[in-house]
């Protein structure tokens, strides 16, 4: 796995992750010496390349550095739970179904770092998964928040409705988000760009809330209406 760009490789220095390599420019920038110098005193292998052949190696813009990761580990939904026990905290989880677009999942996940979510549940299938794009669309936040990828959404709502986390589907049209009660244990469900959160799943919530509209467009993109949301749950629970 490559990952791209100063912010990310700053966070990836800051992690506990493995880093194999690390390729920059021959003529770094200031910023980039510095994650250099980094890397070398946790003896990470550094190789110096000039521009062309690192934009050559890179999948997208890199700033001049990129580094060589392995694949990312998924975690388990059990330890995202056990994470917000070891905080003290109730649970605040975010379950996506079905998100395509890798930026949007990259954004998705940068948001729910920062607003110290729990972890996020994506599904296995017809789904994007953690890529280069997502890593680097998440300005580092992948290396500080656990991700579990589940082969079932429906059942693993139901295992979490067993364990006492109230689930909320988010769709247009529905009770609004500011009718919720948050500060009890919380799984948000967003859906996927354009279909929304399928049939089944929607099913499986506990209650399938919206964001209040007043414009003429009815609908937000997937990383923006999650945003609302989740820093909705972490104004009630500031608040409490």
């Amino acid at each position: 796995m490559i990952v791209e760009g100063i912010n990310v490789i700053r966070e990836l220095l800051r992690s506990n992750e493995q880093i194999d390599k690390i390729i920059a420019e021959d003529k770094p920038s200031s910023d980039v010496q510095i994650l250099i110098d980094r890397a070398r005193a946790r003896r990470i292998k550094v190789e110096l390349v000039d521009k062309l052949t690192l934009e050559r190696i890179a999948k997208t813009q890199t700033q001049g550095i990129i580094a060589f990761i392995g694949n990312y580990k998924y975690a388990e939904v059990e330890d995202i739970l056990n994470y917000a026990k070891e905080k003290d905290e109730q649970p605040f989880i975010v379950i996506l179904d079905g998100i395509l677009d890798p930026h949007n999942l990259g954004a998705i996940i940068r948001t729910c770092e920062c607003a110290g979510v729990h972890g996020v549940i994506i599904p296995k299938n017809r789904a994007c998964e953690i890529t280069s794009t997502v890593y680097k669309t998440s300005a580092g936040a992948l290396f500080h928040i656990r991700i579990a990828m589940v082969t079932n959404l429906t059942r693993t709502i139901e295992e979490l409705k067993k364990r006492g986390v109230w689930t909320y589907a988010l769709e247009a049209g529905e009770k609004s988000i500011y009718q919720a009660d948050f500060t009890y244990p919380t799984a948000l469900i967003v859906g996927g760009e354009g279909k929304g959160v399928s049939r089944l799943v929607k099913e499986s919530a506990d209650e399938v809330l919206s964001l209040d509209m007043y414009g003429l467009v009815n609908s937000l993109n997937a990383s923006n209406a999650s945003a609302i949301a989740i820093y909705e749950v972490v104004r009630q629970r500031k608040r409490k």
